[in-house]
């Protein structure tokens, strides 16, 4: 009998698709006649009937199990009197018919949501009605709101949450404040972006002798106790556990929480008081925590900092920050001192901090992009990443300790696969450090830091960051390998992130010698299926679920694990989402730039193209293998390039190249550029090769791809190294604002 297999169909831009499998499996191949009757997103058994061209398994579709598709994103056309929808993600391979009665009020050109009321067949199309008219493509914000519905974002709270935040108090009541620690006198600071709007942590240290030894810190990270306004099983826990995360995306964030606790209530605005959880630290000379406790506290804070401004205080002692700031410099120097301290321990345990460029995108009053710009990093955001990084150690240990559930921040050590293509790669380019069957962080900081000189060595920290894996959020702690922790979760952004919000129950429910249960949660959903594959996969295959699968787990693990799963995906699914809109804007960036020519650098290589960043703007893209010029281009896996069989020209990460904006197609979301032969050349000179005339001449399109972000090293999610599938539109004008990209402190500590 043929083999039959569940699974989630995901469909391809170009009319074929797979059936997505759990774990290590293969993915089943669908042609285009079997996705006639199926979409994207639809949960199906299939029978493997053969095998492709590439060797993959061929599936035939049995039986559909569900539609989880009900309504699509797209644009409404009219064709001679029939309205059609085509849908924005190209994924879904066929346009939807829409009789003249499901039209209601909007018009030809806009982009609606359209509700499938009859699924496809192999002999018809899905007809639907429209249910929504998001406006039209050119109308500023249209792909923010084409996105969160195309991702499922929610963005709206339910009427419950929002009855229940208007009944929460507008300033912390004396009855919050019983049991509770009173820090309001100490002089607590909180150090963010300059467009921050919430304060979830903040920060004090002073030196301390409790060690015995000089050269010893207090350092007390003030988290704010979301969790006592917050009640679980609660409207608003359950519309912040639908959410799980914060999406931000340029000029709009889309909260966790409602308006009133995230801007308000718990958020640690100077010069008025908050209830807390407290992480209270003592760090010796060498970085290491000695002793640590939480409690539930009240603190003021006494000034709201900017990165900017302590990075100068720190710098120029006698500067205007310094002298602005002058009552609190003292502490900010010992916060400098105990930062210092932990960037050694840090060095010691090997942990991964490579140095890859990162970017800001500045948008009008309108949303349209007027600059993206290189962001810098000083020593005032290492100052808050390396204390967030100390309370969340600390809050894993105490959790563990303890023997209660949690969710864990669990980055596995690299697959097997990726170590394997990454020596191989590293052998070809002669780098003289070398990474064993199982290596350790440090290896990989090693290798980085080796070839820091090297011509190579954006390509190599570039491959580095490809072969490590994604963190995700577990009850089972397997440690944190870019961090080099033995134990690591996420506390210090309850107002943003769902874990946090659970693990301060679980530290409260310590605290009071009581055992937190975690409510009972809704099934695995759509957006798992959609955005969690990759978490379930690590799951399954680790080693410690292997040794475990003969323990079939409580019914209170298993609502651990769906927790970790949610969460999980939702970061995803916030991620993709976000990422969609900034591409979106690229694109229509780049319309007001046709004609001109720009340098740019190869970011990635694969069999059908380069991907190339334009150095000045930071847009990325792909030139496709064919558009090179006129010889063959064969792929060298080892060494990630591209090498012409004629001419020996090859392109690999870093080649420089010097390309011509040809043409902007926003509905496809591509630009084509134009690959100039001085360019060519550049890239011919820097790989040590001759170059026959006319050998580097053509043009190709460059499919937008956020650069410089393909995975870092605390285990990221990557950019995916493939054409976008969707098209937008959209129009501009007006007054500077900064993207509020996930606030620098926690760019790092967020994906950790």
């Amino acid at each position: 009998m043929l083999e039959e297999i569940e699974g989630v169909v995901e469909g391809h831009r170009s009319g074929h698709g797979f059936v997505l499998r759990e774990g290590d499996e293969p993915d089943i191949h669908l042609s285009a006649a079997e996705m006639r009757a199926v979409l994207h997103g639809d949960r199906v058994r299939v029978r493997v009937v053969s095998q492709d061209r590439r060797g993959r398994p061929e599936g035939h579709v049995v039986e559909v199990l569900e539609r989880r598709t009900r309504t699509i994103i797209g644009r409404l056309l009219s064709e001679g009197g029939v309205w059609l929808v085509a849908p924005e993600d190209k994924r879904y391979g066929q346009d939807i018919l829409v009789p003249p009665a499901g039209v209601g009020s909007a018009k030809a050109g806009q982009i609606v949501v359209v509700e499938l009321t009859e699924p496809p067949a192999l002999y018809g199309q899905p007809v639907g009605r429209v249910i929504e008219a998001l406006g039209e493509i050119d109308d500023p914000g249209i792909e923010i709101k084409i996105a969160v519905r195309e991702y499922g974002v929610p963005h709206e709270f339910s009427e419950a949450g929002l009855a229940e935040a208007e009944t929460l108090p507008e300033a912390v009541r004396a009855r919050d404040k019983s049991g509770r620690v009173d820090l309001t006198d100490i002089a607590f600071v909180t150090i963010d972006g300059e467009d921050a709007r919430d304060f979830d942590d903040a920060v004090y240290c002073q030196p301390t002798d409790a060690t015995g030894k000089t050269g010893a810190w207090r350092l007390l990270v003030a988290i704010a106790d979301v969790s006592h306004y917050v009640r679980d099983g609660r409207a608003i826990d359950v519309d912040a556990y639908e959410r799980a995360t914060s999406v931000y995306f340029p000029r709009r964030v889309i909260p966790m929480l409602p308006e009133k606790l995230s801007n308000g209530l718990c958020s640690l605005n100077p010069d008025v008081e908050r209830l807390c959880m407290v992480c209270d630290m003592v760090i010796d000379a060498a970085g290491v925590v000695q002793a640590y406790q939480f409690y539930p506290a009240v603190i003021r804070s006494h000034a709201r900092l900017t990165y900017t401004e302590v990075a100068n205080a720190l710098t120029n002692s006698r500067g205007a920050e310094a002298l602005r700031y002058r009552a609190l410099l003292p502490d900010l120097m010992h916060l400098q001192g105990v930062y210092r301290a932990l960037m050694q321990a840090r060095a010691k345990r090997g942990a991964v901090d490579f140095d890859m460029p990162e970017t800001q995108i500045i948008c009008d009053e309108w949303g349209r992009i007027t600059a993206i710009e290189p962001h810098e990093r000083n020593e005032a955001h290492r100052i808050i990443e390396e204390c967030m990084l100390a309370a969340n150690v600390c809050a894993a240990r105490f959790i563990e300790g303890a023997g209660r559930a949690a969710l864990y921040r669990v980055h596995d050590k690299p697959a097997p696969d990726k170590l394997a293509l990454l020596r191989t790669y590293l052998k070809a380019l002669g780098v003289s450090a070398t990474l064993g069957d199982a290596p350790q962080p440090r290896d990989f900081q090693h290798v980085a830091e080796a070839s820091k000189s090297s011509p190579e060595a954006l390509q190599i920290q570039t491959m580095l960051l490809r072969s490590m894996s994604q963190a995700v959020y577990t009850p089972e702690n397997r440690g944190h390998f870019g961090l080099a922790y033995p134990a690591y979760t996420h506390f210090t952004s309850p107002i943003r992130r769902y874990p946090d919000l659970l693990v301060h129950r679980a530290i409260k429910g310590i605290l009071a010698d009581k055992t937190y249960r975690l409510r009972k949660l809704p099934p695995v959903g759509e957006v798992e299926e959609r955005f969690g594959r990759r978490a379930r996969g690590r799951s399954q295959t680790s080693g410690a679920a292997t040794e475990n699968k003969t323990r079939k787990p409580t019914a209170e693990m298993e609502r651990w694990n769906t927790a970790g799963l949610h969460c999980s995906a939702c970061e995803r699914r916030a991620d993709e989402a976000s990422r969609d809109v900034e591409s979106w804007l690229k694109c229509q960036y780049m319309r007001g730039h046709l004609g001109e020519d720009y340098d740019g650098t190869v970011s990635s290589v694969t069999n059908f193209g380069i991907f190339v960043t334009l150095n000045d703007w930071y847009v990325d893209g792909l030139v496709h293998v064919t558009e090179l010029g006129d010889e063959y281009f064969r792929f060298d896996e080892a060494r990630q390039e591209l090498r012409g069989e004629r001419t020996g020209m090859r392109y690999a990460i870093g080649s420089p190249v010097r390309v011509q904006v040809s043409r902007v197609n926003l509905d496809a979301r591509q630009i084509d550029f134009r690959l100039l032969r001085d360019g060519g050349d550049a890239a011919a000179k820097a790989n040590g090769r001759s170059v026959e005339p006319g050998a580097d001449e053509g043009h190709g399109r460059l499919l937008t791809r956020t650069p410089g972000k393909s995975k870092n090293a605390n285990g990221a999610s990557a950019r995916n190294a493939r054409p976008s599938s969707r098209g937008r539109g959209a129009k501009t004008s007006g007054k500077k604002a900064v993207h509020p990209a996930r606030r620098d402190k926690h760019s790092r500590d967020g994906k950790r």
